[in-house]
């Protein structure tokens, strides 16, 4: 794993119940397969540490491997590409009920239930079950099994929580298709970290200051020193302005963002402009507004300060049309950061994405695009933005790139927020003399409020 997410698991017996019923097409059930492995992919694997199993059902229930079959990580993953489906009909309080009895015996490598030693069960399923689940799931949960349910398609949500653990809403996953069950594997690489401070244990190659974060950390340096693109090693600050930067705004002008509100976006552009250094040199800004349709209000480059982009932003009408988020995505791919339009090769890009609503098409392979070409993307979700296409859009570390608030009246906290975080991307020499001259200035103000 690369520096930073170094993941402690604790030590689990962790079984598979994958479903591979006529109803799993055979380039799906490869799409499980595929899953499988990147959970194990995270895992701390070992015979004292993480062990995993695989059970597979149908109308029967076949034990593709026990609990102690692999040791390494390398084994597992092979175990797991041989796997066939069985392709008849759908027992899966049988699969349940073999797990309990068989899968977490002692006889096939399961550890017994001391405290410090977890119980997983994680059921695929996309059907509804031929048997009872519940009783069964009661008495596996009761033996102390934590059990996770992960529906497809037209599954059967109902039988689901009767399966899975409390509380189901962290227990139960849907994905309306088996070409997404991926988009799952970040929650259960989480699920399975153990939040342990890796600074106080060492674990960590920081050159001069470890930062502990749940699970993972990162590594910062100290005063006069800025951290170098490694992600560990520090360099002496020499002095300097900014760095470059091209920055574009995606804004949402759908007719759901009321005029007031449209205001409040474009002071929260601004607010945003405030805290660059604008030149040639540094920190170039664009601005597209979309709705129904994308219009590029000005490209990259075209204002060379601060004072023109902020009047361009005032001056910007607003679209009052439907919300096609995808569509603006890829245009920022395909024409904002292209050399046409004023970006400059080999400048860091940033992209701030604004919406307040559902996109009425599709954002997937537009999101995924603008991470792939190295452009950090920040998501900012107003209203009945949805959560997941929020996350969808945001670059990783997720949580550190999305942001949400129920009331436009807010925004200008998370413009606050972004200032910071594409400060950062800059020069973090020049950067922290900023935030210190930031809070310099706001102590004064409130002070003089007193």
């Amino acid at each position: 794993p690369s520096p930073g997410t170094l993941c402690r698991t604790k030590p689990t017996d962790l079984v598979f119940i994958i479903d591979s019923s006529r109803s799993v097409r055979p380039h799906e059930f490869e799409k499980i397969k595929v899953f499988v492995s990147r959970v194990i992919e995270a895992l701390d694997v070992g015979p004292n540490a993480t062990r995993v199993g695989v059970v597979n059902y149908a109308s029967a229930v076949r034990s593709e491997f026990s609990l102690q079959s692999h040791q390494s990580k390398a084994a597992l993953l092979q175990a797991v590409r041989r796997i066939q489906p069985l392709s008849t009909g759908t027992m899966t309080g049988l699969a349940i009920q073999f797990a309990l009895s068989r899968a977490f015996s002692a006889a096939e490598g399961g550890r017994g239930s001391a405290p410090n030693f977890k119980k997983v069960a994680i059921v695929v399923t996309d059907g509804r079950p031929q048997d009872g689940v519940q009783d069964v799931s009661a008495r596996a949960r009761a033996a102390g099994i934590e059990i996770f349910a992960i529906g497809v398609g037209r599954v059967d949500m109902g039988t689901l929580r009767q399966m899975a653990s409390e509380p189901l809403d962290e227990h139960v996953d849907y994905v309306e298709s088996y070409s997404v069950i991926e988009k799952l594997t970040h929650k259960f690489q989480e699920a399975f970290c153990v939040v342990s401070d890796l600074c106080a244990t060492g674990d960590h190659d920081c050159e001069q200051v470890c930062v502990s974060t749940p699970g993972a950390y990162r590594c910062a340096c100290r005063d006069g020193f800025s951290l170098n693109s490694d992600g560990r090693t520090c360099t002496a600050c020499n002095g300097g302005l900014g760095s470059a930067l091209d920055l574009v705004f995606l804004i949402d002008g759908s007719k759901s963002v009321r005029p007031e509100n449209f205001e409040l976006v474009k002071k929260f552009i601004n607010q945003i402009v405030d805290s660059l250094e604008v030149s040639d040199k540094q920190a170039q800004v664009g601005l597209v507004q979309y709705s129904s349709s994308v219009r590029q209000e000005f490209p990259l480059g075209q204002f060379k300060n601060k004072k023109d982009i902020k009047a361009a932003v005032k001056k910007m009408s607003y679209m009052e049309k439907g919300t096609m988020t995808g569509q603006a995505l890829k245009y920022l791919v395909d024409s904002s950061f292209s050399a046409i339009n004023g970006a400059r090769p080999g400048v860091p890009k940033v992209g701030i994405v604004f919406t307040d609503g559902r996109s009425q098409d599709y954002i997937s392979d537009a999101a995924k695009k603008a991470k792939d070409s190295g452009f950090r993307m920040f998501a900012v979700g107003v209203g009945n933005a949805v959560e997941d296409e929020l996350r969808e859009i945001a670059s990783e570390p997720v949580a550190e790139h999305y942001f949400y608030t129920a009331d436009f009246r807010t925004i200008s906290k998370i413009g606050k927020k972004l200032q910071m975080k594409i400060c950062v991307e800059e020069d973090p020499c020049e950067c922290k003399s900023i935030v210190k001259f930031q809070a310099k200035v706001e102590d004064l103000i409130n002070s003089l409020q007193q």
